[in-house]
Formats: structure tokens, sequence, C-alpha cells
């Protein structure tokens, strides 16, 4: 297995302006743009918030994701010649030109960005990122926000999961990329993944722009593509103690092979010589990362059989086969009897260590499945996830919306017929409540204005979805969640690595009560809203009330 360590933060910075450049959005924003702008009020000082309304995949958190890539997207913001040409052929021919000519010297100078921090872990109706700044910029900057902060935030919160589900002890591999959405899906997942808890991404793309380890043997084309032990070249090794003779690898691993097949009982007959010939052929290209996948025919009457005598032949030149892959059939079941064999080849041979080889099981894993392991007898040490993890095929999106909550000061409100999708209104801070044991268990939206909640002492607040009903809590420790990363153009915050995000996921979801982050059935997470901002919405629903009857009066 391999790793890659590389300070890759400006190939990152050119894949952010060459995958997310401004005309990466909707055209509707445009339009806005425009008709701000023919109406003067483009330069309007505006607030939007970003956020999720129901944590995903039915529990009970999410993770906070993407918002790396954003600031570097904001500082890169400009549009070019090109860029301004095609939306000339884009927007009606009505169009003032010099609104053009404002786009082409338009960047977010005049931006403000405050957001929780990324990694966090975060709950439905928090406001994770504040974008405030000229009308015109920050309407569009919209979509291409989303589009960085969803799918990283949902995979992100994928792996926690499986991450949960697999417990501390077994490697995770990510392996998804052939079943992404597309290249930029499979990239984005693996750098997401890695940050939510998995170990190893099978992705070089990404160990080379994101530092993160990668991993990786043979598939079963391989194994089938030979058919005779003929076919291995070069047929000899050269043992790791320094002895200059080559050692002749076939004969040695025949040899070994009558002994494991008589140490367990087993035809040599019915093993497939074809697998022989790729065992031995990869082993003398990698003899230090020896991992095959023993399955393309049968496990138990050749596979297994095969990796022992090919495995016993290395380590007697002196070298540390790495164990093997299951990729059909039931692991469970699979990864006992590998185990079983490994422990009497171990005994029999005198090799102590060669018992603790790696079983990797990769097979379609699902959530559920990952949960199986922990219910069954097994022996895998490793698990690789593709498909499930990377297409989120438990919940396809977040549904991360970027609403406007204040105009030129002054607080703006969506009142919807759906309660669901009313906005609240006003710039807000946010506070996590601990505590005395250390978990959080409140998170309280406030209004900036306000002053910030304090340990020890109680306060009022509403529950968001409790039917306006007032609790009192006192919090043993008081956390803001808000940091300005984003001023005048420049990132103010330092970027972190995807090791470094990582790390601060895990010790997030440390935090966190246990029932909280269940993977089924979660209590649920208490959001609420100061009592300024509880009776703030209650006036302007008030107010929209009102004024709705004296329109329908005149």
């Amino acid at each position: 297995m391999a790793a890659s360590s590389r300070d890759t933060c400006g190939a990152t910075e050119r894949s952010i302006r060459d995958r997310v450049p401004p005309l990466l959005t909707d055209l509707y924003q445009f339009t806005m743009a425009y008709a701000y702008w023919r109406a003067g009020r483009h330069q309007d000082p505006a607030v939007f918030e970003l956020f999720f309304r129901d944590n995903p995949f039915g529990g009970g958190f999410s993770l906070f994701a993407g918002l790396h890539d954003c600031l570097l997207f904001l500082r890169s913001f400009r549009f070019t010649d090109d860029d301004v040409g095609f939306l000339r052929s884009v927007l009606p021919p009505a169009t003032d030109p010099a609104f053009f000519q404002f786009l082409r010297g338009l960047d977010c100078s005049g931006v403000t960005l405050r957001s929780v921090p990324e990694g966090t872990v975060v709950f439905a109706r928090v406001p994770l990122m504040e974008v405030a700044g000229p009308l015109a910029v920050v309407q569009l900057l919209e979509t291409s926000l989303l589009c960085l902060v969803n799918y990283a935030s949902l995979v992100c919160s994928n792996a926690a999961r499986f991450r949960l589900a697999a417990g501390p002890r077994r490697r995770l591999l990510e392996m998804g990329l052939r079943r992404a959405q597309g290249p930029d899906g499979g990239l984005t997942a693996s750098r997401y993944t890695h940050i939510g808890g998995f170990d190893l991404t099978s992705n070089v793309q990404a160990g080379f722009l994101f530092g993160i380890p990668v991993t990786g043997t043979m598939a079963h084309s391989y194994v089938t593509s030979f058919n005779s032990l003929e076919e291995v070249s070069p047929q000899t090794l050269v043992a790791q103690n320094g002895d200059p003779d080559p050692v002749d690898f076939i004969s040695l691993t025949k040899g070994w092979l009558s002994r494991v097949c008589e140490l367990l009982g087993a035809e040599s007959g019915r093993v497939r010589e074809g697998e022989l010939a790729a065992f031995l052929s990869y082993a003398v290209a990698y003899p230090q990362n020896f991992l095959p996948v023993i399955d393309s025919y049968s496990v138990g009457c050749s596979g297994l059989l095969n990796f022992c005598a090919v495995a016993l032949a290395l380590w007697e030149l002196g070298y540390r086969p790495v164990g093997v892959r299951l990729d059909s059939g039931d692991l469970c079941r699979q990864s006992v009897e590998v185990r079983r064999v490994l422990r009497l080849c171990s005994e029999h041979f005198s090799i102590p260590a060669f018992e603790s080889l790696i079983i990797v099981g990769t097979n379609n894993i699902s959530e559920e499945s990952m949960l199986e392991l922990n219910e069954k007898a097994n022996e895998i040490d490793a698990v690789g996830v593709g498909t499930h993890l990377v297409t989120c095929t438990k919940q396809p999106s977040l549904g991360c919306v970027y609403k406007l909550v204040e105009v030129r000061g002054k607080p703006r409100m969506k009142i919807s017929e759906d309660p669901e999708k009313s906005t609240v209104p006003g710039r807000k801070d946010v506070y996590r409540l601990v505590d005395a044991e250390g978990h959080p268990f409140l998170d309280l939206v406030c209004l900036a204005v306000e002053s910030p909640p304090q340990a020890g002492v109680s306060l009022s607040c509403y529950p968001l979805g409790c039917d306006d009903s007032c609790i009192s809590v006192t919090p043993a420790q008081v956390t803001c969640l808000r940091q300005e990363v984003f001023i005048k153009g420049q990132i103010a915050h330092p970027l972190c690595s995807a090791a470094e995000t990582r790390a601060k996921v895990q010790s997030s979801l440390q935090t966190l009560h246990p029932r909280h982050k269940r993977l089924q059935e979660p209590h649920s997470y208490t959001v609420a809203l100061s009592e300024k901002l509880h009776d703030l919405v209650t006036e302007i629903q008030k107010g929209s009330s009102n004024s709705s009857r004296v329109l329908v009066a005149n």
C-alpha cells in the first residue's frame, strides 16, 4: 500500500478555477442581477444564508464540508471577456450593453463570508454560511456555493456513518471512482469521504491533489488473463537477504503448494494453474506488496491455496506478503475460513506473523452490510466501499438552500404556506450549548446584535418545530459557531488540508452524545431561536398577515 503527502494547495486552487468558473450557475442569477442593476439596487448591501432543512440519511446529524473550495472560488471570482461574450449571446437582446461592462469589472472584493468551521457536526436549520455584500454579487454566488457545499457535505456525512458502522478497528478504503457521477463527482467523493473517516482511496488523482493515501493491487482481469505457468516472466526472484543468485520462484512455490495441500487435505489437481501464474507474476513484480484477489474461481479450492503457496515462498525469501481480498459470496464466512487456514499455516510452518495477514472485503458494501459485520463472526480487517458510498444511494441530495435574510439593514423573510419552507430573518450568530459532560445539547440561533449566551446563566429559547413552546436551559459551556473566513476579497482564515479537516471531523463527532449519532432512530438534536429572534419572526408574520388583509380590502 502506498501513500502520498504532497502539498498541493496551488493545484487545488487551479482545479477550482477550472471546475467552478463564474458561469457555472443558473441563468436566472444573471437575469436577476440585471434587473437589480437596471433598478439601481445592485450595490444594496444584502445578506444570504446557506442551510439545509433535514438531517440526511434519516440520521441525527450532518457534517459541514466544502468551505475550503468556496473560499478559493470567491477569491478567483471574476468574468473573462469570453464569459461576458457568451452572456451577451444568451441574455435577451434588449439587455443594456453597459451591464456587460459592469460584469467584466465584478469580483468579490466587497463580499464577507462568515461560516461554521469546516468539518463541524451540524444540524438541520442551522445557518452554515452567511454571505454578505452587494446584492447583485451575492445573488450571483448562490448556485456555485450550493454546488460546492451540497455534495461535499452529503458524501462526507455518508462516510462518517460508514465509519461509525465499521467501528474504529477496521480500515476503510474508498473505491468508488468508476461508479461516481462523472470525474468531478468521483474526485469530490474521494476527498470528502477521506475527510469523513475513510483511511485510503483507490483514486490516484485524489492522492495527487489532496495528499490522501492511495492503495491498490490487482483486479480479476489480471488473474483471468493468465492461463499457464509458462506465462510467468521472469520466473526467478532474488532473496531479500542480498544473495545475488536468483531463485527459481515457480519451483519454490510448487513445493509450498504441495505442502499446503497436504496440510489442508486439499486436492492439488483442482488448483487453477492460470491463477497461480497470475499470483506468481504479481509477486515477482511486487514482492513487498502482495495482496491478490482470491475469488476469481474458487476461494477454498484454488484461490486460498495458491495465495498461501506464493506467500510462503515469499516469506522463505525474506519478503512480507500483505494479505488477500475477497470480492464475492459470503464475506464473513469466507474470511473466517481464510483466517483458519492462515493460522494453520502459521502454526505448522512456524511463521507466527502469517496468521495476522490482512483480509480485505469488497462486494457492493452498504451501510447495512457494514453493520452486519459487527453482528456476524468474521475476520475482515479492511473494507472497500464504492457505489453506496459515493452515490449516496440512501439519499441523493442534502438539499442545502441559499436564502435572503437582510437587505439594506432590514430583515427579510420568506413566508410560505408550507411552514418548513419559511425562513428566519435577519443577520444572526449561532452558539452551541454544551452540557456538564461536554456534549452539545442545543444550537441557539440569535440576532447578531444580541449579547452572546453565558456559561452557567439560564436563558429562554424557542425550539424550532415545537409549536411556539418556550424552554429554559443553562449551558455549562458556550461555543460560537461563526467565524469570519473571507473579508474584502481575501481569505481571512488559514486553509486546512484534508488531513487537518479529517481530524476536526473526528474531534467534533467524539463530542456528540451517542444518542444523537446513532445510525438508527437517533434522538433529535434541538435547534432553537432566541427570544428576540422569535419575537422578530412573529412580528414579521403578523405584519405580513395584516398587509394581506389591507390589500384584499383595497
